[in-house]
């Protein structure tokens, strides 16, 4: 097996027992709640959700920091000091400057340490999306994969990871500019949920919206079913991440709809990090795939 660190931000949410099993590491990204600044440099515990999104559901404003290229050079350099190499699975350039940083932190890192290969990986994906490329990488490295060839096949990946979701407070979208005002205030009057998801380019686009969290919830498990790719999943596993902002009903009711598609899905349920909840807010939820991407 080949041997190199795996890193993904903490933007990415992971199985917390695969991720510890195989030494799978965190770039820490900081975000605000209210006038309180934080780190997040780990899976968090339920009750650290549950805490966050009940600041949240109290009126408590989040925001996110991006990772600049000297906090990846200071991480990173630790790592090819030891002669190391480093892979490194990166948010979604459609989504944050954060790729474009690392980026510009391998050319400077290659500099100082040109025979130690760092390898950034657009994921063009977040959360459980970027976990199922962390997790292909695992078994791409106990395969004999380099990093560099680990690097190129997740490339070729990661644009076949399918996020579908929806969110409950639409005023979040609204605040991180992902959606009018207006849009937000009438949806919100009328109950609507819109369906949204990470495109091919890995932006954000809404392709649906229905009225009540149930028909959404169906929405989600029936875009499972339409999208998801058997021959993948035969490659990869059946493993389908259902997140949620402090919402466990209803990612359990998620499941179970899921399930009625596919009784061999593997479920891994999990809480959405802070920073990726600091723009979708409490009461989301999330499917998230092996399958093929649609545009809006």
């Amino acid at each position: 097996m080949q041997n190199y660190a795996i890193y993904m931000d903490a933007s990415g949410d992971i199985d917390p027992v695969f991720a510890a099993r195989n030494n799978i590491k965190i770039v820490p990204m900081n975000y605000t709640l209210g006038d309180e600044e934080r780190l997040c440099s780990q899976m968090e515990s339920p009750e650290v959700l549950h805490k966050y999104y009940e600041l949240q559901r109290g009126g408590e404003l989040t925001h996110t920091s991006q990772i600049t290229p000297g906090k990846y050079i200071s991480i990173f350099s630790k790592e090819l000091e030891k002669k190391k190499g480093v892979l490194y699975i990166s948010l979604s350039s459609g989504l944050t400057q954060t790729y474009n940083s690392a980026c510009l932190a391998a050319r400077e890192l290659a500099e100082d340490y040109p025979d130690v290969p760092f390898c950034p990986v657009d994921s063009l994906a977040a959360t459980g999306g970027m976990g199922l490329l962390t997790e292909a990488a695992v078994r791409n490295r106990e395969a004999g994969m380099s990093v560099e060839e680990n690097a190129e096949a997740l490339r070729s990946l990661a644009g076949r990871i399918c996020h579908f979701f929806m969110v409950d407070d639409l005023m979040y979208l609204k605040r991180g500019g992902r959606i009018p005002a207006t849009t937000a205030l009438l949806g919100s009057a009328l109950n609507i949920k819109p369906i949204l998801i990470i495109d091919p380019a890995g932006k954000l686009t809404s392709v649906n919206k229905k009225r009540g969290i149930k028909t959404a919830l169906k929405e989600l498990a029936l875009a499972y079913n339409t999208h998801r790719d058997p021959a993948l999943e035969k490659q990869y596993g059946s493993r389908v991440y259902i997140m949620h902002g402090d919402a466990e009903d209803l990612a359990v009711m998620e499941a179970g709809l899921v399930r009625q598609y596919n009784p061999d899905a593997d479920i891994q349920i999990m809480g959405l990090s802070p920073v990726i909840g600091a723009h979708t807010g409490p009461g989301m939820v999330a499917v998230i795939f092996y399958g093929t991407r649609i545009s809006g």
